[in-house]
């Protein structure tokens, strides 16, 4: 197995890159940072790191970031990722008194894709398969957002539906059983990198415990496989990072979002 400062280190240096940002609709930079647009009026907020500045360049680096957005009415929210590992003294307290809520953290999980690719098996009656019509997109996204909690709504499945029409690379599973979707995910292979990203992982709470996601990320693996990625990356909630970690992914650092509405 790969060590785990490696596994980091191929994070900053592979993924902290424009490789990130590869489905946004535009890309500004501002010192260290990239102030991200994507489309559905989502901005966000990213660096491989932040040049080793001090408390009050940060504190100003804040305002002026979200003065970008503020200027864009097109944008109605902004997360700014922070990682654990990075030096960046007095953000958390300056992303606060800019109106940006802390999200919960999550874990930075990386690993082999090959020990994800493994064949577990699915309670009877429930299938996988990689979706691509419009009405499973938008079953699909119903899913994710009644078991995330987040208000149901068009603009996640229209985005997805732009990025599949774009052949960006973007995969997206389902699990199914007795006629609907219990569970979904995406695989994002990251152009010129090792990596693959497995996101957006959601399962019915109903359908939990019984290996589903399990054998929906080894689906996901493979296929990662298949496009010549070797390796696997995940920003992984306490539902899903128990799950990885049996596979033989890694805890590397945290990422905790910190998001702003208009």
């Amino acid at each position: 197995m790969i060590a785990h400062a490696d596994l980091l280190a191929a994070y900053d240096e592979q993924l902290r890159t424009d490789a990130e940002t590869a489905s946004a609709v535009s890309v500004a930079r501002h010192g260290p940072l990239r102030l991200v647009t994507y489309a559905g009026g989502r901005g966000f907020i990213t660096y491989r790191d932040l040049g080793g500045a001090g408390v009050d360049t940060i504190r100003r680096l804040v305002p002026e970031a979200l003065a970008h957005y503020r200027a864009d009415p097109g944008i109605s929210r902004v997360e700014w990722k922070t990682r654990g590992h990075d030096d960046a003294p007095g953000l958390p307290e300056a992303l606060l008194e800019n109106g940006f809520v802390a999200g919960e953290p999550e874990s930075i999980m990386l690993g082999e894709a090959r020990l994800l690719a493994v064949d577990v098996p699915l309670p009877d009656g429930v299938t996988l398969r990689r979706v691509t019509e419009e009405q499973d997109v938008r079953a699909m996204s119903a899913m994710q957002d009644e078991v995330f909690g987040t208000p149901a709504g068009d603009g996640t499945a229209d985005a997805l539906l732009s990025r599949l029409a774009l052949d960006d690379g973007m995969e997206l599973w389902v699990a199914e059983a007795e006629g609907r979707i219990v569970s979904a995910g995406r695989l994002e292979p990251v152009p010129g990198t090792n990596f693959a990203g497995i996101w957006g992982g959601a399962t019915r709470a109903q359908w939990r415990g019984r290996g589903i996601y399990r054998a929906l990320t080894a689906a996901r693996a493979r296929s990662a496989l298949r496009l010549g990625k070797t390796l696997i990356h995940s920003d992984s909630t306490e539902y899903s990072r128990p799950i990885l970690e049996r596979s033989g992914l890694v805890k590397v650092s945290t990422t905790t979002p910190y998001d702003w509405h208009r």
